[in-house]
């Protein structure tokens, strides 16, 4: 499982600057998506540790249980392929510049 993970970690964001580059609309979609994940990420977190901090449980043992949400998973998984892709992209604009 960790070898798929780490294949895919790689193939996707290069999939991403390759159809970026065929489909300008790809772009935007990939920005969009960004902006959803990055909403979806950021209130998961913050209502996991408001709940935490208004039930006064244990930091370390509860929030763990945000890893089994799948919603958390698939846009962190996101923001991460997403991320490599945006930095594959700003240097391979550098390298061309230059």
């Amino acid at each position: 499982m960790s070898i798929i993970m780490v294949v895919l970690s790689i193939l996707i964001p290069i999939s991403m600057l390759i159809s970026a580059w065929l489909f300008t609309m790809c772009r935007i979609v990939y920005h969009v998506l960004a902006v959803g994940c990055a909403y979806v990420f950021g209130i998961i977190s913050v209502l996991a540790i408001y709940e935490i901090l208004r039930d006064e449980t244990v930091f370390m043992t509860n929030i763990h249980g945000i890893f089994q949400n799948w919603l958390f998973l698939l846009s962190g998984a996101y923001l991460g392929c997403y991320g490599i892709y945006t930095l594959l992209r700003w240097t391979l604009k550098e390298l061309r510049s230059e």
